[in-house]
């Protein structure tokens, strides 16, 4: 699959799990938590959304060789840390300091989400779903 479709599946799955991330974090803020931890938990719900999205439409043949789902889990939670530091770290910079983000968090979501789109996508195709290269003719 050309790079450009991987990036469109690769954003169409992750709006998709920006719905997620966003309905979870809503759901647990009007129950209670606070927004920090909230989306601690929201983002969590969100990456394990978009792992099955990625696995199942942007990733298929690299998946597929992967048969350990639980372990395939923990390896893409792990190596999309550094995205989720980069997407936490704007979502709570934006709550904490701007009014209008803490008002509305969605849109502090959102801004987290875009910051780290790239470089999860990077991670997604260059590290956990690769695809070895064919040898010869």
């Amino acid at each position: 699959m050309k790079l450009v479709d991987q990036l469109f599946r690769f954003s169409v799955v992750g709006g998709a799990g920006f719905i997620v991330d966003v309905a979870v974090l809503y759901l647990l803020s009007r129950a209670g938590l606070d927004l920090y931890s909230a989306r601690g938990c929201s983002f969590v719900a969100a990456a394990t959304f978009t792992w099955i999205g990625n696995r199942l439409l942007t990733f298929p043949s690299a998946a597929a060789s992967r048969r350990r789902l639980t372990g395939d889990w923990s390896l893409y939670l792990g190596a999309m840390t550094l995205g989720g530091l980069l997407n936490y770290g704007t979502y709570a910079l934006l709550i904490t300091y701007l009014p209008v983000f803490h008002d509305h968090p969605w849109l502090a979501v959102a801004a987290g989400t875009a910051a780290g789109l790239l470089i999860n996508f990077t991670i997604a195709r260059n590290v956990l779903y690769r695809t070895p290269a064919k040898n010869g003719p």
